[in-house]
């Protein structure tokens, strides 16, 4: 069997075509703002302007490998409601083209189980953050029940939002990334963990305020150590209550090394492992979508054109989690 996929929520649209057993083929085209952050009528417009070549690319492949496509996935949400409407409208139109069944996708949930299935955990916790999104997970009773989340913006926007006022391109998170390795010391910020919850707002803006008196990199290096001992915090927390001993990282922010390292360390000592994807796996991508079309068409759950509007609010804990 074989789902071509279809992602563009926000920054990145991707298209892909995968198989039971690996990704045949993915195709990007990335919207880069001329300044500041996303604007979805701009985003929804590179995604309109670049979707027929990036489809054809990976239908041009399909044809010459002489691949069947047996389903049409979608990101139907969360997301930015023009650029969900742009790929949803693409999506309809090769579903009624091919005559194959539509699979509306969760994006969250395609970012956990990409992560599960290019990692090989089986029932971990879930650390989801990216720049829309900051949760901690674990699956129970058919859902992916939310243990904690953000009262505010994602740690994602959290990095943007400073780096913007920091004067540092979009997106943020890498260079904040790179230029911590260069501090010497720690500036306080404010930890805000609430119950099983965490902010992120307050943080940001006494991180900016911090410029005023002290360097860059040790202001980018506090930023950090702060989210995300606040991020491992509540995913060990998670993991008691739960009892799991695996951690799956998923998001765009996962990519960042010290993220990782600082979970890697309080699995170790709880005697537990931990699982992180490929880079090209933890952003967005189309290889995430059309996974889990495949998992959701060959357990029969299908929508109709007339059930294919997009959910800006989809959260992660609406999804039936029939395929696990």
């Amino acid at each position: 069997m074989n789902v071509l996929g279809l992602e563009g929520t926000a920054w990145n649209l991707s298209a892909a075509l995968v198989d039971e057993d690996d990704v045949v083929v993915e195709e990007n085209a990335i919207y880069v703002p001329a300044r500041g952050g996303i604007h979805p009528r701009e985003a929804a417009q590179h995604h309109a302007e670049h979707m027929l070549p990036v489809v054809k690319a990976v239908l041009d492949m399909a044809e010459d490998e002489d691949l069947s496509i047996d389903g049409v996935a979608f990101s139907q949400g969360p997301g930015l409601g023009p650029c969900l409407r742009t790929v949803a409208t693409a999506a309809r139109a090769l579903s009624l083209r091919y005559g194959v069944p539509l699979m509306g996708v969760n994006h969250c949930v395609a970012h956990i189980e990409v992560g599960k299935w290019k990692t090989g955990a089986r029932d971990p916790v879930i650390l989801y953050v990216s720049g829309g999104n900051s949760q901690v997970l674990a699956l129970r009773r058919g859902r992916y029940r939310i243990f904690g989340e953000t009262l505010d913006i994602s740690v994602g926007n959290a990095l943007d939002k400073f780096a913007r006022r920091a004067g540092l391109p979009h997106p943020g998170g890498p260079k904040i990334e790179e230029m911590a390795r260069e501090a010497d010391e720690y500036v306080p910020l404010p930890y805000v963990v609430k119950g099983m919850d965490f902010s992120f707002t307050g943080l940001s803006t006494a991180a900016a305020e911090a410029l005023r008196k002290h360097d860059l990199t040790d202001v980018c290096s506090s930023l950090q150590e702060t989210a995300f001992a606040m991020l491992v915090e509540v995913t060990e927390r998670a993991m008691a209550h739960a009892e799991k001993n695996e951690v799956l990282l998923a998001g765009g922010v996962g990519a960042n090394r010290r993220l990782q390292e600082m979970l890697d360390i309080m699995c170790d000592e709880r005697g537990a492992r931990f699982y992180v994807p490929e880079r090209r796996f933890m952003g967005d991508n189309g290889s995430m979508i059309a996974y889990t079309g495949l998992l959701m068409q060959k357990s029969g759950v299908e929508i109709s054109l007339a059930e294919s509007k997009v959910r800006p609010g989809y959260r992660t804990d609406e999804v039936e989690v029939v395929w696990v």
